[in-house]
């Protein structure tokens, strides 16, 4: 998928969803997903920074045996 195609499917996405909705719905389910979004950009940091190498000490962002 193409970047501007992207766009183009989430912003008919999110008309999709308001459809129908009160103003306080759509002001909820948008406080919903920008925390969805930041919770994954969070995971995925968590993820990034954890990837140690064998050779390295282990990370300690999991239990360990």
């Amino acid at each position: 998928m193409q970047s501007c195609e992207l766009v183009m499917f989430v912003s008919s996405l999110a008309c999709c969803i308001a459809k129908d909705k009160t103003d306080e719905e759509i002001a909820l389910l948008s406080c919903i997903f920008s925390q969805l979004g930041d919770t994954l950009g969070t995971i995925s940091a968590q993820e990034a920074l954890c990837s140690c190498s064998e050779d390295k000490d282990p990370c300690c962002c999991e239990d360990q045996d």
